[in-house]
């Protein structure tokens, strides 16, 4: 019997990357999946990704910035399941581009999706394990969210929104029997990287200079739901990713190094 065996999980970001191995896992330790995703098509295929491999799963079509539909997925799976023991609020957009080259739309959209949309998800949730007296929110956040990254400020900026609201959520919860964590992870294979717009630049160029190999999904599934399972408050990896945030943490200066080095590729291939 493993942690998650008939346990009830909403998976949103389901489609792709991290969110559909995350699927995927839960699926084979017996979890029953919701999983959600604007691309219904890509949710039906993690869905079915899922029974094949024996495990039980559901699709719906999302948008997690529209709070109305993010309460009927909470409000649907609770009233079908009588429970709702997990929320993985996973979905969330990127961006690349510097500062002085993006609009306020540009802005907009990161504020509605990675901020709202997980406050969305958050906040159907809670109101129903509050209801229910237990249950766990995991939020996916990001390494640049502790440390910031040039190049993709307004990202950064949603991220560290999701790591404030984690670690207070926590405290207030915990009173209640609910659990929350926050997921801090570096650079991990998913679509993000091709579906993010590029602002003034080649996106593609930008991602093969990455100074650190991808992480595969599988392996990031593995250290969210092993730090879910222990309660985890924080979690942060691969190592370089606890690596850096220690540094930053001893000494924001030490992080000049490699935000000028990313700044000057970047601005190598930026056009003019």
């Amino acid at each position: 019997m493993t942690h998650y065996a008939n346990k009830v999980c909403v998976v949103t970001g389901a489609a792709s990357g991290i969110g559909k191995a995350v699927s995927l896992a839960l699926g084979r330790q017996g979890a029953q999946v919701i999983a959600a995703d604007v691309d219904l098509a890509g949710a039906e295929a993690t869905r079915n990704a899922v029974q094949q491999a024996g495990g039980q799963a559901e699709a719906h079509s999302v948008d997690i910035a529209v709070a109305e539909q993010v309460n009927t997925l909470f409000e649907m799976a609770y009233q079908a399941y009588g429970r709702i023991d997990f929320a993985f609020n996973i979905a969330g957009v990127g961006l690349l581009g510097e500062v002085r080259d993006l609009s306020l739309e540009h802005w907009q959209r990161l504020v509605n999706v990675n901020i709202m949309g997980t406050v969305h998800c958050v906040h159907a949730a809670y109101q129903l394990m509050l209801r229910q007296k237990h249950g766990h929110i995991v939020n996916m956040a990001s390494l640049a969210g502790l440390v910031g990254y040039p190049t993709m400020t307004p990202y950064a900026m949603t991220k560290s929104a999701i790591v404030g609201m984690s670690q207070s959520l926590r405290h207030e919860a915990a009173a209640a029997g609910i659990k929350v964590s926050v997921v801090c992870p570096g650079f991990i294979q998913s679509a993000i990287y091709t579906a993010s717009p590029a602002v003034n630049v080649d996106g593609a160029a930008v991602w093969k200079r990455l100074p650190f190999k991808l992480m595969n999904a599988d392996h990031a599934a593995e250290q969210i739901l092993r730090g879910v399972e222990r309660n985890r408050g924080m979690m942060v990896f691969p190592a370089y990713g606890r690596l850096l945030w220690g540094l930053y943490r001893l000494s924001p200066a030490l992080m000049r190094l490699t935000a000028s080095k990313t700044l000057h590729d970047f601005r190598q291939l930026r056009s003019r």
